[in-house]
């Protein structure tokens, strides 16, 4: 590799860095601790450095894609994390406004994002969160663009029929969630 080459490489890994950095972060803190995303970003871009020749042109859905890989890696030895959950929970510990329409309209997101599978989730969350485009989802999950636009089809379907008033279930029926539909966003 010339001098060249290497300078090309290197701010071409600076910029890739830059434009998605804030992104990959966001994406990783909403489905782990705060505390190990870092981490995972940092192994994420160490990745990229050492497989560069790989990377295609478009290298926002293969960051994400390795992103999610290695949490993966890493859930198989955490105990019953909850790897996927938006975080939604700490609107509970928030002061509702006094906008009880809102309010109320927020505590049945709620309710109906935490009734969703974790599977359904995590593709609603890769357009609505992290702003990626179908192609670059399927791209993310592994699989081909009809089937993610398949799934997110079913996943609004089953979002829309938990927020409907008759859809709204008991919090006493909910089953806890063991380690295998905790993990199952690993495999969607």
């Amino acid at each position: 590799m010339s001098r060249a080459d290497g300078r090309a490489r290197e701010e071409r890994f600076r910029s890739l860095h830059v434009e998605t950095y804030a992104d990959l972060l966001r994406f990783v803190e909403r489905r782990v601790p705060a505390a190990e995303a870092e981490d995972i970003v940092s192994t994420v871009f160490l990745t990229a450095w050492r497989r560069f020749a790989e990377l295609p042109d478009d290298a926002r859905p293969w960051l994400f894609a390795v992103a999610r890989k290695t949490m993966a890696n890493q859930t198989r030895g955490w105990l019953r994390r909850q790897a996927l959950d938006v975080r939604l929970g700490s609107l509970e510990a928030r002061e509702l406004s006094d906008d009880s329409v809102t309010a109320a309209a927020r505590i049945d997101l709620e309710r109906a994002w935490r009734a969703l599978r974790p599977a359904d989730r995590e593709v609603l969350a890769l357009v609505a969160f992290d702003g990626l485009t179908a192609e670059q989802a399927a791209t993310v999950l592994g699989c081909r663009r009809s089937t993610f636009a398949m799934r997110l089809g079913r996943a609004r379907q089953r979002l829309r029929a938990a927020l409907e008033p008759a859809a709204i279930v008991p919090p006493s029926s909910f089953r806890p969630h063991d380690l295998k539909e905790q993990q199952s966003w690993s495999r969607a």
